[in-house]
């Protein structure tokens, strides 16, 4: 765990990027992405602070047919050409489906890095056909909805109807 300490040259800004993968992604290819940003970092002259693995999450909507997605969280000190260089990258990867830079603000001293905070973690997606548990046609209600699961009606019914149904028999009968 030991921290380095960078300098910041002139007119260096600290930058956040989330990037999000497919959700079917394998290892290898995870590593690849991984070493092509590590790539982009080293011949702009950036320096990583932090990069987080967030994981597999559920999209706000689809985006090329995928519901989930791996998000990875990373934190730099850069210039201006490096955004534009690692976003160029992005785009020309078939794995990363979404990404996003903003900028944090200037950086003006000494910042101290934890080396340990900025190894990237190993990825491993899910098989698509996992993926697509979710399909067109069980939306529709054409499908019966995975037991269990937040569509699946019967699961209320059955636990509402158990008790109900003989409360309100005896009532019916109390009644005559």
């Amino acid at each position: 765990m030991a921290a380095t300490v960078a300098t910041a040259p002139s007119r260096v800004r600290e930058y956040e990027t989330i990037y999000v993968m497919r959700p079917d992604v394998a290892r290898d290819a995870a590593e690849r992405v991984s070493q092509r940003v590590q790539e982009v970092m080293d011949r702009e002259g950036a320096r990583l602070s932090l990069v987080e693995t967030w994981g597999r999450r559920a999209l706000a909507y689809k985006v090329n047919k995928h519901r989930h997605g791996i998000y990875v969280y990373l934190k730099f000190l850069a210039g201006g050409t490096t955004v534009s260089e690692l976003e160029r990258n992005f785009r020309l990867l078939d794995e990363v489906i979404k990404f996003q830079t903003i900028v944090l603000g200037n950086v003006e001293g000494e910042i101290e890095i934890a080396a340990d905070a900025i190894a990237f973690e190993a990825v491993e997606g899910i098989p698509a056909e996992e993926d697509e548990a979710h399909s067109l046609a069980r939306e529709l209600g054409l499908e019966e909805p995975e037991p269990g699961s937040r569509y699946d009606r019967r699961s209320d019914d059955d636990e509402n109807s158990d008790g109900d149904d003989e409360s309100s028999d005896t009532e019916e009968e109390e009644e005559e």
